[in-house]
């Protein structure tokens, strides 16, 4: 019975300093996990802003004016500074295509280092009157 006991008395401990080893890993899996969380949601609200802009500056009497305020009024409904900091948001139109990029940093978990950039950007076809075999 002796000889097991040392066994036991040499293993104390070394729970301990598994667990110190190994939590520094673990956290710093969870910490990428939610930065790549908040990246891939900062992407998909800049999508949604830049296709809301789009299909107010794409309609028949939009302008590029009109498709930059809906993208920006998108943003601030969507969580504005909080979801994508210092965000940009640009429109153009032309006769036959309009374009809407929305562009920012995602949120980051360390404080004072800027997040991910983000430039998501959505194109399409103008509304308008055409004649028959006209493109």
């Amino acid at each position: 019975m002796l000889p097991s006991r040392r066994r036991r008395d040499d293993a104390a401990g070394s729970a301990t300093l598994e667990i110190v080893v190994l939590f520094p890993a673990v956290l710093l899996a969870i910490f990428g996990l939610v930065q790549g969380a908040l990246y891939y949601h900062a992407r998909d609200v800049a999508l949604a802003a830049a296709t809301d802009g789009l299909t107010a500056a794409r309609s028949r009497g939009g302008t590029a004016d009109e498709g930059r305020r809906a993208a920006v009024a998108f943003l601030s409904r969507a969580g504005g500074e909080h979801v994508l900091p210092s965000s940009a948001v640009r429109s153009e139109r032309s006769a036959t295509t309009a374009t809407v990029t929305v562009s920012g940093h995602a949120m980051s978990l360390v404080p004072g280092v800027p997040g991910w950039a983000v430039e998501q950007s959505a194109s399409g076809p103008v509304e308008r009157f055409t004649r028959a075999g006209e493109p």
